[in-house]
């Protein structure tokens, strides 16, 4: 059983309509309040890491390439320019030896995707097609306070489904813009009712009700003084007296509904348009516990469900743009949250797929925006990313120009998209005057910040060489005036940091849960010795030999392990669990045997063991040298523990002739350091 539990929901009465979400294989929750705490059996686990081949996730986020039996990458969790980034085949395990980053499949998800544990393990069991089971456990458990936000998220969205579906105007007003039903449904397309608590006279009946809205962002506290002097307060008392003695009304009113989706399909926030004139024309969710604006991403959801295997996404900036987009066959489409495009955006993209298309406005507003999300990208680009520019038609944008195109035609302007190092030169070359030396100076100086923010590999040289070319000197001279090769890149919080060095010392954990080694070198996982020197004590040769090759297991016998549990030495305990756990029920590879200690203190131990060399061929091999390694620990045992027998026997009485003689004999045995004999009873 895995140490990581989830929450389900008990029996109860079910929400309204629930066939109706949108995506039919969302489970809804029954009842705010949880009633059992489940675990994710662990014979799913194993078969779950058994069926998900290592090369193919990591594939798709990475560019992997080929070496022998293995293949290898640049490091996606630091800063390199030669590959120490190994994932091998048999063992289904990465391994960095640059910075000592390594685990299984789930690991690499959880860390770089930003998951946890469940929401890994639900991801990769989407795409191998598996339904994730549950077992429930004895005691329960205390609500996750998030459960019950999720709920009234979804109770929301189903109750602004049903205006939309009852209301004759709104319906009329999706109809306009060019919206079939497939879209509207695919999206979850809803309408918040004219009225001032609609929402909160459905579920906001008690003051926990209303506490959960309200940290939801579902309702706004009406604010004392409101009370005489606005209008807004006046109608919703006008609308119902008690919602007034309450102080709340709901945040969305008149307004086109759009759910915004994280990873796992559950609503975390809202969009709104209004329907006529007014403003703001769109409104959003506010931050909430479930959402921040500035990390999520419209249609996202939707389009990984669209495109199991992602090759690129196109960032556009509105709702209706994104569905427009879906609805015409472009479902690679998602926009940005009513904000510029931050570094937590480009590192969600890039993390999923190595191309982004910006697609902007070709006004003012447009190209203004295209600049911050250039400004923000350049910390991101190097080999193997591509970002690229699209400028619209005046008048355009990509909602009415898809319609009035097509596909066909929309992709082809994709096509002849602007890469960032053009459209980077382009723009600066247009602030200056390039046909002067104080033009082509101005324009190094306005290159400078954010030149030095491109990783120093390929991408950063091939673009100095366009820019050399621009200010007619040698990109040599030019890296040199720029500030040579140490660029900074800047962190989620918008401060410059320094790359991690290849050889670092690391002594934190990551978000798989594997400690990361200091000092790790190598270049491959056959050649990790600096943190495995030698072959070890013979607990240590027998653990490893078990890690690389689990079924080594099944040759031992009962008797065996009853003997090896039996010896004090350190590490024997877990030796003894491993040889009864493996020989019972023996996993494919060296990945289930990691993901069945996940949690536990030796999984680090056992993750650095995965990395290390082992002298065994193959698995005949491995058994052959685990009895013997075994047969080994207990024949060295036995005289172990005569001679303390024999020394807690002369310490309590006397020993006779035969005895003495047989413990003298043990002590002369021992290595000099040992301990000296106690004086014989006189």
């Amino acid at each position: 059983m895995v140490a990581c539990t989830v929450r389900v929901f008990g029996p109860g009465r079910k929400l309204a309509l629930a066939s109706a979400h949108p995506h039919p294989h969302y489970r809804y929750p029954t009842r705010r309040q949880i009633r059992t705490v489940a675990r994710i059996p662990q014979h799913f686990i194993d078969e779950l890491v058994a069926r998900t081949d290592i090369v193919e996730v990591i594939g798709s986020r990475v560019q992997l390439k080929k070496a022998g039996r293995e293949y290898k990458a640049c490091c996606p969790f630091h800063d390199e320019k030669t590959p120490s980034f190994w994932v091998s085949v048999d063992k289904q395990f990465y391994h960095c030896f640059g910075c000592g980053a390594h685990g299984t499949v789930l690991g690499f998800v959880m860390e770089y995707d930003h998951l946890g544990f469940i929401e890994a393990v639900e991801d990769l069991a989407a795409r191998a097609g598996l339904e994730v089971p549950r077992e429930g456990g004895a005691a329960a458990g205390p609500a996750n306070p998030h459960d019950e936000l999720y709920v009234a998220m979804e109770r929301a969205a189903l109750y602004f489904r049903q205006c939309l579906s009852s209301d004759a105007r709104a319906r009329d007003y999706v109809k306009r813009r060019g919206l079939d039903a497939d879209a509207a449904q695919k999206f979850g397309i809803g309408y918040a009712a004219a009225r001032w608590d609609g929402l909160l006279e459905r579920y906001g009946g008690t003051d926990d009700e209303r506490h959960v809205l309200l940290r939801a962002g579902l309702i706004i506290e009406r604010q004392p003084q409101q009370d005489t002097t606005t209008d807004t307060v006046a109608a919703a008392a006008a609308s119902n007296s008690h919602t007034r003695e309450r102080g709340f009304y709901d945040r969305f009113r008149d307004r086109v509904m759009f759910p915004i989706r994280d990873t796992r399909g559950r609503t975390i926030g809202f969009g709104g348009r209004v329907l006529d004139q007014g403003e703001p024309k769109y409104l959003n969710s506010p931050e909430t516990e479930l959402f921040h604006k500035g990390r999520e991403l419209y249609g996202l959801y939707e389009a990984r469900q669209a495109t199991r295997s992602l090759q690129r996404l196109l960032v556009v900036e509105g709702y209706m743009d994104v569905v427009s987009l879906h609805q015409a066959g472009i479902t690679y489409a998602v926009a940005t949250l009513g904000t510029s495009t931050t570094p937590e955006h480009l590192q969600r993209i890039f993390r999923l797929v190595g191309e982004v298309v910006f697609c902007f406005d070709g006004d003012r507003a447009g190209r203004a925006a295209a600049w911050r999300a250039l400004e923000n990208a350049v910390a991101e680009v190097k080999q193997g990313r591509q970002v690229r520019f699209l400028f619209l038609p005046d008048g355009h944008d990509p909602d009415t120009l898809v319609r009035e195109e097509g596909k066909d035609a929309f992709e082809t302007r994709l096509a002849d998209a602007l890469p960032l190092s053009q459209y980077l030169i382009r723009e600066l070359s247009s602030r200056v005057e390039t046909g002067s030396v104080d033009g082509r100076a101005r324009l190094v100086e306005l290159a400078r910040p954010l030149v030095r923010r491109i990783p120093s590999d390929v991408y950063r040289e091939l673009l100095l060489n366009q820019l050399a070319d621009v200010v007619r000197m040698s990109a040599a001279r030019l890296n040199e005036m720029l500030g040579g090769d140490a660029p900074q890149t800047q962190t989620a919080a918008g401060q410059a940091r320094t790359p991690a060095s290849p050889s670092g010392s690391y002594s934190e954990r990551n978000s798989s849960g594997y400690e990361r080694p200091s000092g790790l070198g190598g270049a491959r996982f056959g050649a990790l010795q600096t943190s495995a020197p030698g072959r070890g004590t013979l607990v240590r040769q027998a653990i490893m030999l078990l890690v690389h090759y689990p079924t080594a297991a099944t040759a031992i016998s009962g008797q065996q392990i009853d003997a090896v549990a039996a010896i004090d030495r350190p590490g024997i305990l877990l030796l003894a669990e491993m040889l009864t756990r493996l020989r019972e029920d023996p996993p494919a590879n060296t990945a289930a045997i990691l993901e069945r200690w996940r949690g536990r203190p030796e999984q680090g131990s056992l993750a650095k063991l995965a990395a290390a060399t082992c002298l065994a061929p193959d698995a005949a091999g491995a058994a052959a040298e685990l009895k013997s390694a075994l047969n080994r620990l207990i024949i060295e045992e036995s005289p172990v523990r005569r001679l303390d027998e024999l020394m807690a026997k002369a310490r309590d009485s006397a020993l006779d002739d035969a005895e003495k003689q047989e413990l003298q004999g043990l002590l002369r045995s021992r290595s000099p350091a040992a301990r000296k004999p106690p004086e014989a009873p006189r």
